[in-house]
């Protein structure tokens, strides 16, 4: 099938942007995604910078930018984030713990829905809340399923091992004590879209004193459960779309 538009500049920034869907990449290895020209790679990643389309993470990569969360938002068609809510505050009303849905931004995680817990001592993550993806269950769910070289690039400077990781895909979960912030814990699932790739986490987070040294005892089986709600939901929408195709 022909994916080509007919219009060579937008097909080409189209080419570098879905070379990013999959992670940080220098230019080296846009170029090496899209086929296309040194050059030419290097005018359209700079250009669809400064439209905030792609952004430099913390080594100078190229990674998607937030103006297409924005834009995604503001159209209404980003799924992900029309269903977190209710799912979010279904898991919060089952654990009575605040729950909260990152999805990765290079070297950095964004809380983009969260479900606080509306009284009581709890673990306050607003959504725009950037970050760091070297702490905390959300970042081991987020880096689990990598390939392997960007997961070793990834673990550096880390809090967790890569034997973490491997616990991690086999047991479909993380948690987290004490790895980010002192007194917090978290439990944290991934969130899969078309293909079966990892985009986001769902996790939820509270005072150790609460959620124990071992909130995956408590809180796995509520929090993988949604985390599959909203895999199943996105796989739901995909469907339709290529119906109505």
């Amino acid at each position: 099938m022909d994916n080509t538009s007919g219009v060579g500049v937008l097909d080409k920034a189209a080419s570098v942007l879905n070379a990013l869907e999959s992670g940080p990449a220098t230019l080296a290895q846009l170029v090496s995604a899209t086929g296309l020209a040194r050059p030419t790679v290097h005018r359209l990643a700079v250009a669809l910078e400064h439209h905030r389309m792609v952004d430099r993470d913390m080594q100078g990569r190229f990674v998607l930018g937030r103006r297409l969360n924005e834009l995604a938002a503001a159209a209404g068609e980003d799924v992900l984030l029309v269903s977190a809510g209710p799912v979010l505050a279904a898991l919060r009303d089952h654990s009575g713990e605040s729950a909260q849905l990152f999805r990765r931004q290079g070297d950095q995680r964004v809380c983009v829905a969260a479900a606080e817990r509306p009284m009581g001592l709890r673990d306050s993550i607003p959504v725009g809340a950037v970050l760091s993806m070297t702490a905390g269950s959300p970042a081991q769910v987020l880096l689990a399923w990598e390939e392997p070289d960007r997961l070793h690039r990834a673990l550096v400077g880390a809090k967790f091992t890569a034997t973490t990781l491997a616990v991690v895909r086999r047991h479909g979960w993380a948690q987290s004590v004490a790895e980010r912030e002192a007194g917090a814990a978290s439990v944290s699932a991934p969130v899969r879209g078309p293909g079966g790739r990892v985009i986001a986490a769902v996790s939820v987070s509270g005072p150790i004193e609460r959620i124990t040294r071992q909130p995956g005892r408590i809180h796995a089986a509520a929090v993988v459960a949604a985390a599959n709600r909203l895999t199943e939901i996105l796989k739901q929408a995909e469907q339709r779309r290529e119906a109505d195709r």
